[in-house]
């Protein structure tokens, strides 16, 4: 919500449902909709002109320019309406007939500057809201503008609401729907939903109107979370517990629960270990590249070094390769790889590609570190779901990055193949069906992912053409709707971290996180997908890649610290919990920043929940105390641990998003490579990246057909077009 001059199409001749229509004195509508709590006066608003409108019966006021705009004057104050006449009204206009009304009304006028003028009126019927309410708890979080929201159910278990912003248009809006819903049951107030608020749409206002339509959304959002909790309290129900939480502020970190300790008590490393992989790191020139999904005390290590030696990167896989040939730009004559094992193959055969075969490329394990998406791709089911693809043509196949060299090579020469990430794979499926008549596309390996992308096109469906051109200015609805038979997916691979954001955390999110904003990474299922996408929809959400996620993060809370004023953002993590790191080195970078400054004195802090049972954690003893946890030291001789004993994930509880196999990832193998560098390298024989020596069943090495997919996406990255040589290999598959 912003404070901007953005107008609402609106009309009161039926809003205030008690007005009268001065040229026949016949009442209109005389049950009152407009109430609010057991003191507040109810508000008559009689049309005062005889100049009206023949159409709508609203009075006109000229304007400079000779329009003519509604004009409005409340002369009349009546009683409040008892609690009786109240259940009277409900029982004969529904709530939702309540809102048929007011949307009926309020798309009525035209001009986007009548709206904001009548939104402003309706403001100003607004019981005032003491100071004493106007409290962090009752903020509703998503607004541009301050908004508060004071919710309490009544002795006929009617709910009551009470509202203020500092932003008029706001508290006009506000007054809107509490005109709808004061004194209603919780069940009506429950069962209207969000997108039952679309009538009240912005369109047509010049303007950012997304911020603008998000108000009826959160605000309602707010009403319902506190409904449900008020309903429980009356009951004598428990809430659900809480997830785990970091909370992040100028002063310092809060972790709420013990996942949460878990993850906080690496944040700040030891100095000794740091000041020891600096050193050793700088001293035989090695990089590092890891992935986002890291141990949290490797990362906290990893992270406080990158000050001491700048050739350390984390980031998610497709960077990875990137960063490694930067490094061996700069002089490094070994990179070290804390990742799965495609990702050593990748970076080992894109600094082959680049010319640096003579830097060495190291695992972090010498067992396999596997993956179950790379491992679903390198299945016999998976070679078929791609043999049945090669018998249709024009085919493209869209393969994830996350699958090993030889999966890109061997699907290469069966269909046409370019790889995608998280984050640019919509536009990559997009762009194909638009530069290629009548093309099918094939996307895996991840069910869940190419479930949602259908699932997205579905929704597409449904847009304007407007709306679809802003997605990709070569597709509209019918172009949609002719693709998505030829949209295919692999239906039996999936990760087995994203797959833990199930239905149970859906449930919760809901229950208690349904007003936060909403991250999510594009592989978890559909259900947690669909709740993301409805929280993008209104400005509270992301769903896309680790990288996406991270920036959604970073951009609102710039947004907060330009406003000013004391906020609380609340992110639910829907992602690998390795991420945590990375948003709390770049949240407290930002804070400082602003710490520093003598412009920033608002007292705001960041939230990142993580939606995974307390219980998903595993302790053991320690017989020295801990050390390196910061705040945390108090828990002297206990050392609290992601996941179970067993490695194998987390508790049924809801998940712990902590894959066991970048686990193996650890800070004393990140010590053995270093240490035995350069010269004990034939202890790291099982370490080391080898390079693929083995051909294709064409007869061409692995590693060049392996990367040709990679090196398609490198083009369009870079041209938003599909390379030339890609699309004569999916027209002339037999050339």
């Amino acid at each position: 919500m912003e404070t901007s001059g953005i107008a609402l199409r609106a009309s009161s001749s039926k809003f205030f449902a008690n007005s009268l229509n001065p040229l026949n004195s016949i009442p209109r509508n005389p049950q009152p909709c407009f109430s609010f709590l057991k003191s507040a006066t109810f508000i008559k608003c009689i049309q005062t002109s005889s100049n009206m409108d023949p159409n709508s019966g609203s009075s006109l006021k000229p304007t400079s320019d000779g329009k003519k705009i509604p004009s409005f004057s409340c002369s009349a104050v009546t009683s409040f309406p008892s609690h009786q006449q109240q259940s009277d009204v409900a029982s004969i206009d529904t709530r939702k007939k309540k809102l048929q009304n007011l949307i009926s009304e309020i798309q009525a006028l035209k001009e986007p500057m009548d709206r904001v003028k009548l939104v402003v009126n309706f403001a100003s019927q607004c019981p005032p809201m003491e100071k004493s309410l106007k409290t962090a708890e009752n903020r509703v979080p998503g607004c541009t503008a301050q908004v508060w929201l004071h919710v309490t159910v009544d002795n006929d278990l009617r709910m009551r609401f009470l509202a203020d912003s500092d932003s008029e248009i706001t508290k006009g809006l506000c007054a809107c729907l509490i005109s709808v819903l004061d004194g209603a049951t919780a069940e009506e107030v429950l069962e209207l939903k969000t997108e039952d608020l679309g009538g009240l749409s912005v369109a047509g206002f010049y303007g950012k109107t997304a911020s603008r339509a998000n108000t009826w959304h959160n605000v309602l959002l707010s009403m319902q979370k506190r409904t449900k909790a008020l309903v429980a309290e009356r009951e004598g129900r428990p809430r659900s517990e809480a997830f785990p939480s970091l909370v992040i502020s100028s002063d310092g970190i809060e972790a709420k629960g013990s996942y949460a300790l878990a993850q906080a008590m690496f944040l700040s490393p030891e100095e000794s270990k740091v000041q020891e992989i600096a050193n050793l790191l700088k001293e035989k020139k090695i990089g590092v590249v890891a992935h986002f999904y890291m141990d949290p005390e490797v990362q906290g290590v990893l992270t406080a070094a990158q000050k001491l030696w700048p050739h350390i990167h984390i980031s998610d896989s497709l960077v990875m390769a990137d960063s490694a040939v930067n490094m061996a730009k700069a002089g490094c004559k070994f990179i070290t790889v804390l990742g799965v094992d495609f990702m050593s193959e990748n970076v080992r055969a894109i600094l082959d590609q680049a010319g640096f075969s003579e830097v060495g490329v190291y695992r972090m394990s010498d067992e396999r570190i596997g993956c179950s998406l790379a491992d679903a791709a390198s299945s016999p089911a998976y070679m078929d779901y791609l043999s049945a693809a090669s018998c249709s043509s024009p085919s493209l196949h869209v393969v994830y990055i996350n699958t090993s060299l030889e999966t890109k090579a061997y699907s290469h020469e069966l269909v046409p193949t370019i790889t995608c990430t998280s984050s640019n794979v919509v536009q990559t499926v997009l762009q194909a069906f638009a530069e290629v008549p009548k093309l099918n596309v094939w996307y895996g390996p991840d069910s869940y992912m190419g479930a949602n992308i259908a699932e997205l096109f579905r929704q597409m469906t449904t847009m304007t053409d407007e709306e679809i051109a802003a997605v990709h200015p070569k597709h509209n609805r019918s172009t949609i709707k002719s693709l998505l038979p030829r949209l295919h997916y692999f239906q039996d691979g999936t990760c087995i971290v994203h797959h833990l954001f199930g239905h149970e955390v859906v449930q919760k999110i809901n229950e208690l996180y349904c007003d936060a904003f909403l991250t999510a990474h594009f592989e978890v299922p559909g259900e947690m997908f669909s709740l993301a996408m409805e929280a993008q929809r209104r400005g509270m959400g992301v769903v896309g890649s680790t990288k996406n996620i991270l920036d959604f993060i970073t951009q609102r809370l710039q947004e907060a610290l330009e406003r000013n004023k004391d906020d609380h953002l609340q992110f639910v993590l829907g992602t690998e919990s390795g991420m945590v790191t990375s948003i709390v080195a770049a949240v407290r970078e930002l804070l400082g920043s602003v710490s520093s400054s003598s412009s920033g004195n608002a007292k705001i802090s960041v939230e990142i929940i993580f939606p995974v049972s307390s219980d998903s954690v595993t302790t053991q003893t320690s017989s020295s105390p801990g050390k390196g946890s910061g705040d945390f030291g108090s828990l002297t001789g206990l050392s609290v641990i992601p996941g179970v004993t067993s490695g194998e994930g987390c508790s049924i509880h809801g998940g712990c998003a902590s894959c066991p196999y970048m686990k193996m990832n650890s800070l004393n193998s990140l010590l053995k490579v270093c240490h035995s560098l350069p010269n004990n390298k034939s202890n790291l024989l099982a370490y080391e990246a080898g390079r693929f020596s083995l051909k294709t069943p064409n007869g061409k090495l692995i590693a060049d057909v392996g990367c040709e997919p990679i090196l398609h996406m490198r083009h369009f990255q870079a041209t938003k077009t599909l390379p030339e040589k890609l699309i004569h290999q999916i027209c002339h598959p037999n050339q």
